[in-house]
């Protein structure tokens, strides 16, 4: 009984530690001159997200929401207190101006400064860095993202989305019409187009419909498995004893499959002298250091496009490392596979609501397929279509991949608007900024519920404040992949709408329900629609 009594003692005093640990912080707003929301243990404000009763993009407007009159607002993301920044000006000061005091994200995956595991590639990729070595990596990837190396990407693009159309029109020759789900089709598209410009790989997931690489990424992606939520939460927890451990959100299996694809391919290329003008081959040139930044020629690239700051444009001597090169394209996998995906859905279940919007756009890409005069569409002449691109940019507005943005700040903040509002944003907390709620507010865009392009027309473009426009983030730190992004989703609708036209079928959900919890922009139920090939 002793015995017992005793292991019971040391159990209830290391549970009574870790809430303690856990909960040290609840009190950190009562001090400051902002409004905060209640704080749960263990769960901080995210309760109704993490114990999936809430979308990721509800509880942003929610949280935006609580206090309109405000500039800040706190919240405990779990054990993080967060800063809420709803003011505009504070968000350019945070993300532009003073961006040296929030350089780093948050460290959700893994900190690649204290996790050197040969498997911890999360941690080594672009999104995970820190400080100077992010400054690095930004500055080694930035030229590989530039418009003219899109032109040179464009053709094996667009290679992949022929691959799609011909499927597509293959099961469609008996029918005239079938019913699809969407997001599988651009799912398997968007796999086909990052296996051959990140990877060096033909794949074709329309044929080969489980082939290993499709196999192996989906595990990968499938964050809401128990492992990764769990990984996830020891990060927030204990972050520090996470990183120790070596944890990585990319399972070994799928680090050493993906890796030896890389090592093979790169080993290949430089034997027999192979140039692709894909990922790989910049990467080569990265990896030597010979990859820079070359004069642009001027072309309108969308008004959703990112520009490149200064710190992607400096000078880097240091060559990147072989696992270094590898992480860059897990992290290329990541982020190209599902984001344009998932706004190439989104977009269609628009199109699928608005007949008369898509007609539109139809009239505009047979204008543009006739001026090509039988040739192949080119990227400067998608760059050009003025309607496409205020569709693609409401739709991102509507339906922004990133419901909200991060910044870690790494030395005291003071925050004074001049108004009386005077506050330290302390080393360690993070700043918040709201895309979702920022994007839905009416002050910025009127009726924002409504899905209207004609918000990005030449003659209302003017008056869209661009520091509450964010769908690639905003500031040295914002996405890196934009263009790649808009290209690709663009020339996905371009192919499409030339050949077929999307109507409502039996399964179409209107509204969309979204999937409850702390995952990415997706459907409950998948995204349906009727596609009807054209005459």
């Amino acid at each position: 009984m002793e015995v017992n009594l005793f292991y019971l003692t040391v159990l209830v005093s290391i549970l009574a530690y870790i809430y303690h640990w856990i909960t040290r912080n609840n009190g950190y707003f009562h001090d400051k001159p902002i409004p905060s929301l209640a704080v749960k243990p263990f769960f901080g404000c995210s309760a109704s997200l993490l114990l999936k009763q809430t979308t990721f993009s509800e509880f942003i407007l929610t949280m935006y929401n609580k206090f309109p009159n405000v500039k800040v607002l706190g919240v405990f993301d779990t054990t993080t207190p967060m800063f809420v920044i709803r003011d505009p000006q504070l968000i350019k000061r945070i993300g532009v101006k003073d961006f040296d005091h929030f350089v780093d994200h948050r460290p959700t995956f893994g900190n690649s400064d204290n996790n050197e595991s040969p498997h911890a590639l999360f941690a080594k990729s672009l999104f995970a860095l820190n400080g100077q070595r992010w400054r690095d990596m930004r500055a080694t990837l930035s030229p590989a993202f530039t418009g003219s190396k899109m032109r040179q990407m464009f053709q094996l693009m667009e290679e992949c989305i022929q691959a799609m159309i011909t499927h597509l029109e293959a099961n469609l020759k008996q029918k005239g019409s079938m019913e699809v789900e969407v997001k599988d089709i651009l799912s398997r598209l968007a796999m086909d187009v990052i296996a051959s410009c990140a990877f060096g790989l033909k794949v074709n997931c329309f044929e080969d419909r489980e082939n290993a690489f499709l196999q192996h990424a989906r595990k990968m992606l499938l964050f809401g498995r128990p492992k990764v939520f769990f990984k996830i939460m020891t990060f927030r927890w204990f972050p520090e004893f996470a990183n120790r451990l070596g944890f990585d959100v990319i399972d070994k299996e799928q680090a050493v499959y993906f890796s030896s694809i890389i090592k093979d391919t790169v080993q290949t290329r430089e034997t027999k002298g192979i140039v692709r003008h894909d990922m790989i081959d910049l990467l080569l040139q990265a990896k030597k250091g010979t990859l820079k930044h070359n004069q642009e020629t001027e072309v309108h690239e969308g008004f959703a496009t990112v520009q490149e700051s200064d710190v992607g444009k400096a000078q880097v001597t240091k060559a990147m490392t072989e696992t270094e090169m590898i992480a860059q394209c897990f992290i290329f996998l990541i982020g190209g596979f599902d984001t344009v995906s998932t706004a190439a859905t989104f977009l269609i279940y628009e199109l699928v609501r608005s007949p008369e919007i898509q007609e539109k756009l139809y009239q505009e890409i047979l204008e543009t397929e006739k001026s090509l005069n039988g040739k192949a569409l080119t990227y400067d002449a998608l760059q050009g279509m003025k309607y496409m691109d205020m569709v693609v940019s409401e739709s991102l507005r509507m339906w922004s991949p990133a419901p909200a943005l991060d910044r870690l700040c790494v030395r005291d903040y003071v925050v004074d608007d001049g108004e009386g509002l005077r506050f330290t944003i302390d080393k360690g907390t993070c700043a918040w900024i709201p895309v979702h709620g920022l994007h839905h507010d009416p002050k910025y865009f009127p009726n924002p519920d409504r899905f209207d392009p004609e918000r990005f027309s030449d003659a209302n473009k003017a008056n869209v404040n661009l520091d509450v426009y964010l769908p690639f983030g905003i500031g040295p730190r914002n996405c890196i992949g934009s263009r790649f992004a808009l290209m690709e989703v663009k020339a996905i609708i371009y192919h499409l709408l030339l050949k077929f036209s999307f109507q409502r079928s039996e399964n179409t959900q209107i509204p969309l329900k979204l999937k409850k919890g702390f995952v990415a922009l997706t459907t409950e139920k998948g995204m349906f629609m009727q596609l009807a090939a054209r005459s």
